[in-house]
């Protein structure tokens, strides 16, 4: 038997219907608005010496490997699994999905069970009964210009967009987490030395007091030690204050009542220089931010949403053809639905092609092309904002190593002369004034140290986090044989 060949119209209109064209621009990543490299630091040598070049990029160590301290995993654990911030990243990407779903099932037909049943007068006195029932297919676009399809890649290009906010979002969470908690074990070293300068003041005044009612000493001693102590209280209240307010904030970061999760008390209290190591993570280059950055390839992806928008607003210019299809059977009585001879179909097909719309069409793809104007310039400005957040936070590594070794030693030499100055005023060689300078300047040097190794941890969290880690899971374990 011989084949049949379809019109050349017909197959034309096939293969467009199949198909379809798409009036979405070509898209083209916009060139990076920042330099090729991270701004050198006088001491950058001697910090990336410690993280040599084959190291594991950020985004590839899973924070489990990157932090050490069991308690800081768990609390990270909780926060992940309670967070009500990550809860509603989350949440949001399932939104995004059945919207997605939803301009995915445009592109396809929607069958629907009809049943209708009418009563009208015949103009002869009497009553005309008409009943239908079958399957029909409303008004469902033919997608000729790709305006259906424009508007499901947009769709999808958001939703993939939430899946990275969600990602950013769990980065966030987890350097927040981090920090905080570095911050409750500085809130308890300084609670701690503020404790021990608070004793060691206050027998100092009750000595002076003793010197005074021995006409040794004069008031003004007396006074000096006085205030000293009270200066010591004041700064201990604003250290409890302060390690409350820290411990309320990591409460709202787990999302549930902390519990015994956190160090109290000097027998659990780990100072900050015993504070197990983290994960060091070469810096890279800034080009490598475009891939390891949720949030750049968020705005990349909304930058992609609004680029398919301008398809279907171009789309809006063209004809647009619908076709409404109906199966099934009709009859003047109900008994008849389901009889031979009372099937039929119908096909209406109807094309719109705008002519006047007072400029509305043009107006749709201004505001379009405005709307992806405006997401290159968030894209360009996401990634410098990410070039400026890891050369902050890897000028900050650099020059915390000094700072911290300097602080130290000067430390180490106030508490030299603070015993220093107490033996001379002992012996009557240096006045009291002295001595009460020597306790100041070593309590301030004291808090300094921990204040820096406070800062220091919390930069490396800092690095991590704005090089794009925190969000790879690690691999689940390989079965048993």
């Amino acid at each position: 038997m011989r084949k049949r060949k379809l019109p050349p119209l017909l197959a034309v209109s096939a293969a467009a219907l199949l198909a379809g064209c798409s009036l979405i621009p070509t898209y083209e990543r916009p060139a990076a608005p920042v330099a090729a490299a991270y701004p050198a630091y006088s001491n950058t040598a001697a910090t990336e010496a410690a993280s040599p070049a084959n190291a594991t990029p950020a985004p590839s160590v899973a924070w489990q490997d990157f932090f050490a301290d069991a308690k800081l995993k768990r609390l990270i654990e909780l926060s992940l699994a309670n967070n009500r911030d990550l809860r509603v990243a989350v949440l949001n990407i399932e939104q995004s999905r059945a919207q997605f779903q939803i301009r995915r099932a445009d592109q396809f037909p929607s069958v629907n069970g009809v049943f209708t049943g009418s009563r009208a007068p015949d103009g002869k006195g009497g009553i005309t009964n008409l009943y239908n029932v079958g399957l029909a297919v409303t008004a469902y676009e033919l997608d000729f210009f790709g305006r259906v399809s424009s508007l499901k890649e947009a769709a999808l290009n958001q939703y993939l967009a939430t899946e990275e906010g969600r990602k950013t979002a769990q980065i966030s969470l987890i350097a927040s987490v981090a920090n905080t908690y570095f911050s409750i074990l500085a809130d308890e070293e300084l609670l701690e030395i503020t404790r021990q300068t608070l004793v060691t003041r206050e027998e100092s005044m009750k000595l002076t007091k003793l010197r005074l009612d021995n006409g040794v000493a004069s008031e003004l001693d007396y006074r000096q030690a006085e205030s000293l102590a009270e200066a010591a209280r004041v700064a201990y209240a604003q250290q409890q204050r302060q390690r409350a307010l820290d411990e309320n904030a990591l409460t709202l970061l787990v999302g549930q009542p902390l519990g015994g999760e956190l160090p109290t008390g000097v027998a659990q209290f780990v100072p900050l220089a015993q504070t197990q190591p983290l994960a060091d993570v070469p810096a890279g280059l800034p080009s490598d931010l475009l891939t390891n950055r949720p949030d750049i390839r968020q705005a990349e992806q909304l930058l992609l949403a609004s680029n398919a928008n301008i398809g279907a607003a171009r789309a809006a210019f063209f004809p647009r053809i619908s076709l409404t299809v109906g199966a099934g059977s009709a009859s003047s009585h109900l008994s008849g639905l389901l009889k031979s001879g009372s099937w039929g179909w119908t096909m209406a097909p109807q094309l719109i092609l705008p002519i006047f719309d007072a400029g509305r069409n043009q107006a749709g793809l201004d505001s379009s092309k405005a709307d992806r104007d405006i997401a290159v310039a968030q894209y360009e400005k996401a990634i410098q904002t990410a070039f400026r957040e890891v050369a902050d936070a890897l000028a900050t590594r650099g020059t915390l190593v000094d700072q911290l070794r300097s602080q130290e030693a000067q430390a180490n030499a106030e508490a030299i002369r603070f015993k220093l100055s107490d033996l001379r005023y002992q012996n009557g060689v240096a006045s009291y004034l002295d001595l009460l300078d020597a306790q100041r300047s070593l309590f301030t040097a004291r808090q300094a140290v921990v204040q820096t190794r406070l800062a220091q941890l919390q930069s490396q969290v800092t690095l991590y986090k704005t090089l794009g880690g925190g969000w790879k899971e690690p691999a689940a374990p390989a079965a048993a044989p």
